[in-house]
């Protein structure tokens, strides 16, 4: 890779201090939502990658296209590796820059078509990388609710557990129950992001695996 080339690739990179075993790369949703992540993370293990708009969708793209897509190169560079396409490769590189890959988007429908085009990106050009259970994904809370009688708090992750936890905290006590839409990472408070979808010890954070690609294609099918 040329200097100039290297440049771009790690333009907007915010680089965690160490590498290798228990390090993450966590992609993101443009420029707010890598700030706000950035002031929160573990900078000793915890590196973030802000994607610009949506994906090229490297499920029907031909290699050409990808190899020299900018965010594919990134997310390449970031993670050690020369090429943004590996669908040949029998094995990954090894050491990886970064043990896991986290999918970290905001909570609403751009977000979900973002790590979906992610998705199948991984499943078609890096399957080992999925096969190995390195692509992890985190849900971001869509709703806070809290109960203005007991001061009890809880985070939503769609409008029916919205509705859920609504019914369970009405019943628990008398008084209002204010609900808080968050509209993206930026809008969470620091203390919320860090411990709701940062924190390996405290986010609720899963592997993806390939039922996951074959949920995305059952629902949005190869041209998403």
């Amino acid at each position: 890779m040329n200097a100039g080339r290297h440049a771009q690739s790690k333009a907007k990179l915010a680089d965690s201090v160490q590498h290798g075993a228990g390090c993450e790369l966590i992609l993101v949703e443009g420029d707010s939502a890598a700030r706000s992540v950035i002031a929160v993370r573990d900078e000793r293990t915890q590196a973030v990658l802000p994607l610009q708009g949506k994906p090229l969708n490297a499920w029907r793209a031909d290699e050409t296209k990808v190899r020299g897509n900018v965010l594919y190169r990134q997310l390449a560079d970031a993670m050690g590796m020369a090429d943004a396409t590996l669908q040949t490769a029998t094995l990954l590189p090894t050491p990886l820059r970064f043990e896991r890959v986290v999918l970290l988007f905001d909570p609403d429908a751009d977000g979900v078509h973002i790590e979906a085009l992610m998705l199948l990106y991984f499943a078609r050009w890096w399957p080992d990388f999925l096969a190995c259970g390195q692509l992890w994904r985190v849900r971001a809370p869509m709703y806070t609710l809290t109960h203005a009688g007991s001061g009890e708090t809880a985070q939503a992750y769609s409008p029916a557990h919205r509705d859920a936890l609504l019914a369970q905290m009405r019943a628990s006590a008398p008084g209002e129950v204010v609900q808080h839409r968050h509209v993206g990472l930026g809008n969470l408070p620091p203390n919320l992001l860090r411990r709701a979808c940062v924190d390996p010890a405290t986010r609720a954070a899963r592997q993806v695996g390939q039922e996951d690609v074959e949920a995305v294609l059952a629902v949005f099918g190869a041209g998403t």
